[in-house]
C-alpha cells in the first residue's frame, strides 16, 4: 500500500483578534453602566457571559495551541473572572434565591478584585514584552481592578468607582484596536495597524552570534 506524501497543513487562527474583541465588547458595555449612561447590570450578564467569558476561553484554548504561556494564561484567567462576576451580579439580583441575596457581601466580591489586581501587575510586567498595544491594556486593567476593589471596601468610593469607569471604557477602546490590528495585519500580510514593539528591558533577546573556541 503505498504512502499518502501529502502533508495537510493545519492553520491555527490568531487568537489575539477573538480575545480582544470579547474584551473590548465586554468593557464597553461594562463601562457604560459604570459612567452613569445605562443603568443595572442585567444588560450586561449576556455580555459577560458570552463575550467577557466564552470568547476568551475560546482564545485562551488556541494560544495553548500557539504554545503561547501568556497568552492563554490571560485569556482563561479573564475569562473565569468575568463567569464569576456575572454570576456574583445574579446572585446579587436574586436569581438564586433570596436566601443567598441576602446573605451577599460585597467585600468578598471585593476581595476577588484584590486578587485580580495582584495578578493583573504580574501580567503588566509580562506585557512589556509583548507589544506597546497590550501593556497599554493591562496598565489600564491595572487601575480597572485597582479602582473595583478599593470602591467593594468602601474606601473613596466614588474617586474610585470613577478610575474604574474611565479605565474601563479606555480598555475597550485599546482592545477594539488590538482586535483590528491583529485582523487586519494578518489578512493584509504587513503592518497595517501599528502596535509597538516590546520594551526589550527585561527579556533580552538572544544573541545569533557564536561564541568563539
Amino acid at each position: 500500500m503505498e504512502k499518502n506524501h501529502y502533508e495537510v497543513k493545519t492553520v491555527i487562527i490568531d487568537p489575539t483578534a477573538i480575545g480582544l474583541f470579547g474584551l473590548a465588547i465586554v468593557t464597553l458595555v461594562a463601562s457604560s453602566q459604570k459612567l452613569g449612561w445605562t443603568e443595572g447590570v442585567s444588560g450586561v450578564i449576556p455580555w459577560a457571559i458570552f463575550l467577557g467569558g466564552v470568547a476568551q476561553l475560546i482564545a485562551s484554548a488556541y494560544d495553548a495551541k500557539h504554545n503561547n504561556l501568556f497568552g492563554a494564561t490571560a485569556f482563561a484567567a479573564y475569562g473565569l473572572f468575568w463567569f464569576g462576576v456575572g454570576m456574583s451580579w445574579m446572585t446579587q439580583n436574586g436569581l438564586f434565591g433570596a436566601s443567598l441575596q441576602s446573605s451577599f457581601d460585597p467585600k468578598e466580591l471585593g476581595f476577588a478584585f484584590l486578587g485580580y489586581f495582584i495578578f493583573t501587575v504580574f501580567m503588566t510586567i509580562g506585557a512589556l514584552e509583548t507589544n506597546k498595544v497590550l501593556f497599554i491594556i493591562f496598565f489600564l486593567i491595572d487601575f480597572l481592578f485597582l479602582g473595583l476593589f478599593m470602591s467593594s471596601f468602601g474606601i473613596a468610593t466614588d474617586f474610585f468607582h470613577m478610575v474604574a469607569a474611565i479605565a474601563e471604557f479606555l480598555i475597550a477602546l485599546f482592545s477594539f484596536y488590538g482586535c483590528g490590528a491583529a485582523v487586519l495585519n494578518g489578512h493584509f500580510g504587513y503592518t497595517f495597524l501599528p502596535i509597538g514593539k516590546p520594551f526589550g528591558i527585561i527579556k533580552k533577546p538572544v544573541s545569533t552570534k557564536k561564541k568563539k573556541a
